[in-house]
């Protein structure tokens, strides 16, 4: 057991890890595929999902030790104390109660004592009434068009997450059937360019815009939201903001006061973190507009499947569980930086400010389908040593047979999916390319080291209630990583600190744009490269 102020490292099971290392870089993928058993046992299925991570740099012995890692963590009482609504956000003092935002409505999930999925429920009727308004066509603009294209204004969670679940839910055949004749943008860049593509082939007459700020300040946010209004406004005057744009807020003040009426404002909660917002109105109102609340629900309970099954799934079969702690296993124990495949795991110090003495978090990044062949599969073949998730549908949402064809482009595409892990995994060695006649001067090219860690998760399909699944496994994945760590993945100061600064950027640029102040206060750099930027860019209209 740990206590509250010791870091996990310091415990037996870490250390049991750490000499446990050694162990494992006396081992290769090679020879750990070839244990029928050892595979067996490191592959699971929930509910058609079928994980398999025997690709992982890892034995039987090092999954033991790591699930007594999670219990030297308290992992378990952790992920009670989520669910149960208390503060585990210490540094901001709230719940992260995420999971009640795709509980079924019978359910009971307290915050404060209070059961907060009434509350939750309000909110979905709300939307699902007003997305039924919209899509019908009985709201419409303020020139009677009906409102068929939506631009939803939102940065970070409050635009990451429905663009996943929105571009998943594009090709699917009955979520596009209810989107026909619907276009959904999303605009989170504070470049006036990112506008312009976004409103690029858009009549204000059939737009409307969701404006997504919890408190309706956020810098970023708020000047895009001006800067639409006031495209809507010069087109149809400032009575129309009220037909043409709502917003996603608990700020009902300032909701009103930008001109949208406070009853078209949907309401989320502290106890939804910004990365963990897309199941809130966040997400399900832009969705439910493009999609309908019919799709969307799929959606949540998806999400939804998968909280249930992290809560009471023991260890050893509970696929973010696992994920967790083999994340923490390759990242703090054998030294991989990145994964291909959340953030707010990236810190210094543990949740009760004690500077860790390991590395946390990842960098994440990937590519759809094949692509990531002709861009970064160089690297993590013979570069880099980077686990990989594969992430892969049984059913295509698309399918495509062609006459002639040796197989469906879908085969054609799981191959690949079938064959990376294992060409990661296995390598090549010189002694393979000397059989096979390789010139000696190409064999060092040639030549792949191999027992590179990747896993497998394979879906029955993309659908709406599998898109929720991913979501969901991937949400809790996170949250266990930064259990066993002992931090708070539920924070974001990181951010915060050039958020500050731009802030004196700002002020300066008015200045000198007003005033034709010099620059002042600033480093030899920043002074240099702004006097560089108010030489030579043009004088804004003020």
């Amino acid at each position: 057991m740990t206590s509250p102020t010791a870091l996990i490292c310091e415990t037996q099971a870490w250390k049991d890890l750490k000499g446990h290392v050694e162990d494992i870089n006396k081992t290769h993928l090679r020879d750990l595929m070839s244990d029928a058993h050892r595979c067996e046992s490191m592959m699971l299925e929930f509910e058609g999902l079928l994980l398999d991570y025997s690709r992982q740099r890892a034995t039987v012995e090092t999954m033991d030790k790591l699930l007594n890692l999670a219990k030297a963590a308290q992992l378990s009482e952790k992920i009670s104390r989520m669910f149960n609504g208390e503060h585990i956000n210490s540094t901001e003092n709230r719940s992260v109660l995420h999971v009640a935002l795709r509980a079924p409505k019978y359910a009971v999930i307290k915050a404060d004592g209070k059961n907060v999925v009434p509350e939750v429920w309000n909110v979905l009727d709300k939307i699902e009434d007003f997305s039924e308004k919209i899509r019908s066509g009985s709201w419409v603009g303020a020139t009677g068009k009906p409102l068929k294209d939506v631009i939803a204004i939102g940065i970070g969670g409050s635009f990451l997450g429905p663009l996943f679940v929105h571009t998943a839910l594009q090709t699917d055949p009955e979520a596009a059937e209810c989107a026909k004749g619907r276009q959904l943008r999303f605009l989170a860049n504070i470049d006036p360019v990112d506008v312009a593509r976004n409103i690029s082939g858009l009549n204000p007459e059939t737009t409307l815009v969701v404006v997504v700020s919890k408190t309706f300040t956020t810098a970023e946010t708020m000047l895009n939201a001006r800067t639409l209004r006031n495209w809507i406004t010069t087109a149809l005057g400032a009575p129309a903001v009220a037909k043409h744009m709502v917003a996603v807020s608990t700020n009902l003040a300032l909701v009103e006061k930008f001109g949208i009426d406070p009853n078209n404002a949907f309401a989320f909660w502290d106890w939804v973190g910004g990365r963990y917002s897309v199941c809130s109105a966040v997400g399900v109102l832009p969705l439910s507009l493009q999609y309908g609340f019919s799709v969307v629900e799929k959606f949540l309970k998806g999400a939804s499947s998968i909280d249930k099954h992290f809560q009471s799934t023991p260890f050893e079969k509970n696929i973010p569980v696992l994920l967790g702690l083999l994340s923490v296993w390759n990242v703090s124990f054998l030294g991989y930086p990145a994964r291909v495949s959340m953030e707010s795991n990236g810190k210094g110090v543990s949740i009760d400010g004690l500077p860790l003495l390991f590395e946390t978090g990842e960098i994440d990044f990937g590519e759809p389908g094949t692509n990531g062949q002709h861009s970064f599969y160089q690297l993590i073949h013979q570069g880099r040593v980077i686990p990989c998730d594969f992430i892969g549908t049984v059913k295509s949402q698309q399918p495509v047979y062609l006459e002639g064809e040796v197989v469906s482009n879908h085969d054609e595409l799981m191959s690949n999916f079938f064959a990376q892990p294992d060409a990661l995994a296995y390598g090549k060695t010189p002694e393979q390319l000397q059989k096979e006649n390789v010139s000696e001067n190409l064999i060092p090219h040639k030549t792949f080291s191999g027992n590179r860690p990747s896993l497998s998760l394979l879906l029955p399909e993309l659908s709406a209630y599998n898109v929720g699944q991913l979501l969901a496994i991937y949400e809790h994945r996170v949250a266990v990583q930064g259990f066993v760590w002992g931090i708070n993945s539920f924070d974001q100061w990181g951010v915060e600190l050039g958020k500050v600064l731009a802030t004196q950027v700002r002020k300066q640029l008015h200045s000198s744009r007003t005033q034709g102040a010099a620059p002042e206060g600033f480093n030899y750099s920043t002074t240099t490269l702004l006097k560089r930027y108010l030489e030579t860019s043009p004088e804004p209209k003020m």
